[in-house]
């Protein structure tokens, strides 16, 4: 399913912090953290009729099976698993029934413009850039409450204020590919095959990387014991099956976690 959002609607979801930080100025004081939102707020107001926001998600049956998740035609997405000592040893995988659940597929992305149109100043080349980074996150974040309470509807009781959803206090969770407990941006081309991104016009480099860069893809898990980890460094026996498992050639699946190895 495709949703588009206007920038308007998004405005409330924006994780203000992060946008900070892509400025560094999360250590600056609040009063230079408020001029910089102002101007951000004055930029967003007069952009906010010209661009579209994108969603594009499917909810689709599942099961697990060992470290992969089954989906439909017998589609397998291979997950890695935490193995340094110390660690819970944890799999994306363990947060989905072995008999019968549901995985969410799901991406977001911005107008391509809004990388393009603004290259004669470089300020607004910046600003406009981290501001689609933030918009195309704060679809993910929408797009993840509305399927909660209604699409998915396993919390529709759900009231959380913007605050609360920023610190991730609703059920399940919402694994973005290239994040620590998903880190092979590989993994795209399989996410790829299940919605299609090219749906809200995203493509995909050959290392699995999404065009526009403001753009966000991954996996919503609603197991309510379901929560966020670090992969950590992985061994050359893991490298080798999950090879297997991604029906790819070990030194390919090397390149795209070496950053893990």
């Amino acid at each position: 399913m495709t949703i588009h959002y206007t920038i308007r609607e998004l405005i409330p979801y924006i994780n203000w912090d992060y946008f900070f930080y892509a400025w560094g100025m999360h250590t600056k004081p609040q009063a230079e953290k408020d001029r910089l939102r102002q101007e951000a707020e004055t930029v967003l107001t007069e952009i906010e009729d010209k661009y579209t926001i994108y969603g594009l998600f499917e909810l689709i049956d599942a099961h697990s099976d060992g470290d992969d998740v089954v989906v439909k035609g017998n589609r397998r997405i291979p997950f890695l698993r935490q193995q340094q000592p110390g660690s819970e040893f944890l799999c994306l995988a363990d947060f989905i029934h072995p008999t019968y659940d549901r995985i969410g597929v799901f991406a977001t992305s911005v107008d391509i413009g809004m990388e393009k149109d603004f290259d004669s100043d470089p300020y607004m080349k910046m600003m406009v850039q981290l501001l689609a980074d933030r918009l195309a996150e704060a679809a993910a974040e929408r797009m993840h409450e509305e399927i909660r309470k209604n699409y998915w509807g396993y919390a529709p009781d759900e009231h959380l204020t913007m605050q609360q959803l920023h610190v991730e206090q609703f059920q399940g969770i919402r694994p973005a590919v290239g994040y620590p407990s998903l880190p092979d941006t590989s993994l795209n081309f399989v996410l790829n095959e299940l919605i299609d991104m090219r749906q809200i016009g995203i493509r995909l480099t050959e290392s699995g990387a999404m065009k526009p860069h403001a753009s966000v893809s991954g996996l919503m898990i609603a197991h309510p014991k379901a929560h966020y980890f670090s992969l950590g460094t992985i061994g050359e026996d893991q490298l080798s099956d999950y090879a297997r498992r991604r029906g790819l050639p070990v030194e390919v699946i090397r390149k795209f976690l070496s950053s893990h190895l």
